[in-house]
């Protein structure tokens, strides 16, 4: 009743899916609001649908993968269609078999599931705010990967509550019905005259809420509110109100019955009543309870807000004897981790046996990707131990997994907490490195995260002081991502002498403070071997300082290799974190050796990942992307945005404006950005804008800076010694001295390696000196070869200068004829190379985490794009390729 637009929205999503267009809608309001009448409405309307129907509860948001499995439990029996490492993931997900199931596998393997059905595909799921974090995560990305498919999802969170995975998705914000709608929706549920007083404070006090407006008079009774009845001041509490009045008219039995059926969220009936027979409930109270609870092939609840009621009624002894009975009945080898909580919810007091079952639940549920499970596993855990050290450590292990999952509130409440107890040196310094994190990822006010870091150092120099030494590097890696890297290397000069022989961490710790203090030549016979060392499993630990590290040294096969590493460890463990890093890396890498088609692909698969999952994507591949390919309107716009969202890319942009600017030879906006760049100081970026300093420094005139630049530039790549450095150090000398035999030596190194943008570059600027000395023939050779090099590589703004450079010496370059991939999206490109190697769509589909219909849906669109019918057209491309 009053829901047409509300009725119309769902009515076109599940148009829409019918039609192949599929789509998500998260219906949020207060309780008794509608949610759930609407989500009923849907399933009625929905004839040709096969509805899937889950909800959350309040007392199973712990347990990994919980909701999901409710969800997909109706069409489980076409998991034998996915592809094996599908349906293993799903399997291990649900407990169906072992292993630590790959998250974004998870994902595409319910997608592929749901898909599989051969009808379209209704999925309601209520009471959402409660989903445990795996599910919620699978459901956000299965949401936004249906826009292909005959699949809709509705999903009704109860306000104020809040699931950060559905923020982004489109949602839809329940009101209080308007006062004609809600006087006919009365009228109807009350037969009986009514005193228009009555029905006027009924109105009131319900504001427009349909449950309470049902409820209210069922509560207080029409003669008490008449007469003045008291009541409560919110909706929920009104109707949570009217539930508790009509529980107390049940038997005790009736009522313990009730909240056995409350305290155990799965609706397994077998459960129910074997739980019921231990307590000695008779079956007659199943009639009486039957007004609240419907006892099917499923226990459901009349409401979400019935379950509330009957639980939090019950006496604290009844619940627990409730959750004991559960806990009793509970498979322990079949379902270990349920029973595990329910012994934890029966507890009266500390009980170590039930401890360390909740700890022994938080391993399982940690192996099956349920980290926030785990967490809340060993929150419970600690809360019911008694020894005090004991208690510490599970908090501290509490604190690591909350902060994994991104719980930063709670950790930062639990941490609190440990801080309280009587700790060793040994734990305060695990308070320390955890309060690093917390400040690391937060960003507030207060200590930075390397004072945490550096305290923990030296509380564990005496204790342990390989992992005090540990510790520094963590801090020295910080102070590189973050700035400020002088004082964290001025504290680690206190770090305990390396052990002998030291390992590759203890020459990592030293060869970064003599780095800093001594500077790059004194640094390099240390740093230089384990920089160049990347099978290390120092790099493990530390990929970001061994990228950072690479790229001070001008080492691009330890940049690729380091990139490489992370990109197959992130591939490996399934990593939400490690992965997008290490393809953001590779892709930085790409494009520095001017292989912008795997930097597209690295950039789209990272971009897919952080579409599926919700988070921002990492954009510094991309500024380095369009720094090098230097389209201006393109760049420009990128920087913008960049800068708009965040100024911590400010380095990175000043960088690529650097580049973009020497590119487009507007030399006075190269010099200010690259000047800007390298006056942050820090390790990596600025580095690589001391030769766009030179360049342009030296087209403005601008010499002493120019020289100024060279030289730090100079002692960087000499230390380095790699042919990437000793090029790029050649021709910066060659345009400071215009020395011809510096040009020819940028030349010799950089054909011998695979940097092709900048082996184009010194022919760019070889030739360019070639013609201001009038030498045009010789010029016009080393520019062809300039303007061919950077024409094919897609480096725009580069090729462009390189061909006004042969104008100038009365030739015309060939132009540019257009290429495929212009005209295509990063994705559309990625997912054509693909295709173009001979990829499947349902391969494809596999790696950027879509449905092969979408991957389909794709291909049409590129082959409109380029005028293409089939996938061999598409393979005969060679820019394509």
């Amino acid at each position: 009743m009053g829901r047409d637009v509300e009725i119309g929205r769902l009515g076109g999503l599940i148009d829409a899916a019918r039609q192949g267009q599929g789509g998500a809608l998260v219906l949020r309001g207060e309780p008794g609001i509608g949610k759930t009448s609407l989500l009923s409405h849907a399933a009625e309307t929905a004839g040709d649908f096969l509805v899937l129907r889950a909800s959350g509860a309040e007392f199973e948001t712990e347990l990994p993968f919980a909701v999901l499995h409710q969800l997909c439990a109706p069409v489980l029996g076409d998991v034998t269609a996915l592809p094996a490492p599908h349906r293993k993931a799903l399997e291990i997900a649900f407990g169906l078999d072992t292993g630590t199931p790959d998250p974004f596998l998870v994902g595409v393997a319910t997608l592929g599931l749901l898909v599989e059905a051969e009808r379209p595909l209704l999925c309601l799921v209520d009471d959402a705010q409660w989903l445990d974090h795996a599910s919620a995560r699978a459901l956000a990305f299965l949401a936004r990967r249906v826009a292909a498919e005959r699949v809709a999802l509705v999903l009704a969170v109860r306000e104020p509550h809040r699931v950060p995975e559905f923020e982004e998705l489109p949602s839809l914000a329940l009101k209080g019905l308007g006062e004609t709608d809600a006087r006919a929706l009365l009228t109807a549920a009350i037969r009986a005259p009514l005193d228009e007083r009555v029905r006027d404070r009924i109105l009131a006090e319900a504001r427009g809420n349909p449950l309470a407006l049902l409820e209210l008079p069922r509560s207080a009774g029409l003669a008490g509110m008449a007469g003045g009845f008291a009541l409560p001041s919110s909706a929920a509490s009104v109707i949570e109100q009217s539930f508790r009045t009509r529980l107390e008219l049940l038997s005790p039995q009736a009522r313990l019955l009730l909240t056995v059926a409350a305290a155990d969220p799965v609706g397994d009936p077998g459960l129910l009543w074997r739980a019921a027979e231990l307590l000695g409930i008779e079956p007659s109270a199943a009639t009486e309870a039957a007004a609240l609870v419907e006892f099917g092939t499923r226990i459901r609840f009349s409401h979400p807000l019935a379950r509330s009621a009957a639980y939090r009624a019950a006496s604290s002894a009844d619940r627990q004897r409730a959750h004991e009975a559960l806990a009793a009945v509970t498979d322990p080898v079949a379902d270990p981790d349920r029973r595990a909580w329910h012994l934890a919810e029966a507890s009266t007091g500390p009980d170590e046996m039930v401890a360390a079952e909740l700890e022994r639940s938080a391993a399982r549920a940690q192996a099956r990707g349920g980290v926030a499970a785990a967490a809340a596993f060993l929150e419970r855990s600690a809360a019911l131990t008694l020894s005090p050290g004991l208690r510490t450590e599970r908090v501290l292990a509490a604190v690591q997994a909350k902060l994994s999952v991104g719980a930063y509130d709670v950790a930062a409440e639990l941490l609190t907490s440990a801080e309280t107890a009587a700790l060793d040196q040994r734990q305060r310094a695990r308070v320390d490195l955890l309060r690093g994190k917390l400040s690391f990822v937060r960003r507030r006010g207060g200590e930075g995260p390397t004072t945490h870091l550096l305290r923990a150092a030296a509380r564990l120099a005496d204790l342990d002081p390989a992992w005090s030494r540990a510790c520094y590097l963590d801090a020295m890696e910080t102070g590189m991502l973050i700035g400020g890297l002088g004082p964290v290397a001025e504290a680690a000069r206190q770090a305990p002498p390396a052990p002998q022989p030291p390992s590759s961490a203890d020459t990592l710790l030293d060869g970064l403070l003599t780095l800093v203090t001594d500077g790059h030549l004194a640094a390099s016979p240390v740093l230089r071997p384990i920089v160049g060392n990347v099978g290390d499993e120092v790099w493990a630990r530390w990929p970001s300082m061994g990228f950072m590290l690479a790229v001070e040294l001008w080492d691009h096969d330890a940049l690729h290799g380091i990139a490489t590493r992370v990109v197959a460890a992130g591939r490996e463990s399934g990593s939400f974190h490690l992965l997008p890093v290490g393809l953001a890396m590779l892709a930085t890498a790409a494009v520095h050796a001017g292989d912008f088609g795997a930097a597209t692909e690295m950039i789209s698969e990272e971009e897919a990942i952080a579409a599926a999952t919700g988070a921002a994507p990492l954009v510094y591949p991309r500024i380095h992307l369009a720094a090098m390919r230097g389209r201006r309107e393109e760049a420009t716009e990128l920087f913008d945005n960049v800068l708009a969202a965040s100024q911590r890319m400010s380095l990175s942009v000043q960088w690529a404006t650097a580049v973009l600017n020497n590119g487009l030879a507007d030399y006075r906006a190269a010099l200010e950005a690259a000047r800007q760049a390298v006056a942050h100081g820090d390790l990596g970026l600025s580095g690589l804008a001391l030769p766009e300093l030179v360049e342009a420094a030296v087209r403005c005139g601008e010499t002493e800076l120019a020289a100024s630049a060279l030289r730090t530039l100079s002692e960087r790549t000499q230390a380095g010694q790699h042919a990437w450095g000793l090029g790029v150090e050649a021709y910066s000398r060659a345009l400071v001295t215009e020395d011809e035999d510096a040009y020819r030596e940028a030349v010799e190194r950089l054909d011998g390696s695979r940097m092709a943008i900048h082996r184009a570059r010194a022919h760019l600027l070889y030739g360019e000196s070639l013609r201001r000395r009038g030498r045009r023939r010789e010029a016009r050779e080393r520019l062809r070869t300039a303007h061919e090099l950077l024409s094919d590589l897609g480096a725009q703004a580069f090729a462009d200068r390189a061909a006004g450079e042969l104008r100038a010496t009365g030739e015309h370059a060939r132009s540019r004829s257009s290429q495929a991939s212009d005209q295509l999206t990063l994705q559309e490109l990625h997912i054509a190379r693909l295709v173009a190697d001979g990829t499947t769509s349902k391969e494809v589909a596999a790696k950027l985490f879509l449905s092969p219909r979408t991957v389909d849906a794709h291909l049409r669109n590129i082959f409109r794009k380029l005028g293409l019918t089939s996938r061999k057209q598409l393979r005969d491309l060679p820019d394509i390729r």
